[in-house]
């Protein structure tokens, strides 16, 4: 597997599709050698800053390892409390709350990430709003946006239920 600049990165082993049997470690398929390679290749395009989603900025409260932040609506973060919950952990997107409230157009609830994909994962999927100081921000969702994997068998909320 080799870089753009043709610098190897990784060496992926796999074994050949007429070799029925493989003795001592288990090897890769040489279509699972591929997609891992395809993934090897995407990490640096992932990794790179997105334009339009700038880091919050200083302050007081909000830590420097943890520079995006993300606000959602309080009324819908308390109705899907629980499918945000699951899909966060299914997808390995961190779900940090700085404490932080926000009023004015409604109530909003702030969240912290240290990865700028992970925030921008999380501001798509919940449809929330990127901070940028301690004014809403309104970017443009990039159009090579990964998707998260969907939740399965998930139950619809029913307001019923909460009682």
């Amino acid at each position: 597997m080799q870089d753009a600049n043709g610098v190897t990165v990784a060496w992926l082993f796999c074994r050949d599709g007429s070799s029925r049997y493989s003795f001592g470690a288990p090897t890769l398929t040489a279509d699972e050698a591929r997609r891992i390679g395809q993934a090897i290749a995407r990490i640096p395009e992932l990794l790179m800053p997105r334009k339009g989603f700038h880091p919050r900025g200083g302050g007081p409260r909000w830590r420097t390892d943890r520079p995006y932040h993300v606000a959602i609506e309080d009324n819908f973060l308390r109705e899907n409390w629980f499918e945000i919950d699951a899909l966060c952990k299914l997808n390995s997107l961190p779900f940090n709350a700085t404490g932080e409230t926000i009023r004015g157009d409604g109530t909003w609830r702030v969240y912290e990430f240290t990865w700028q994909m992970d925030a921008i994962l999380f501001w798509d999927r919940f449809k929330g709003r990127w901070l940028r100081g301690s004014e809403f921000h309104y970017p443009e969702r990039p159009a090579d946006l990964p998707e998260l994997k969907p939740l399965t068998n998930w139950p619809k909320f029913n307001p019923r239920d909460t009682r």
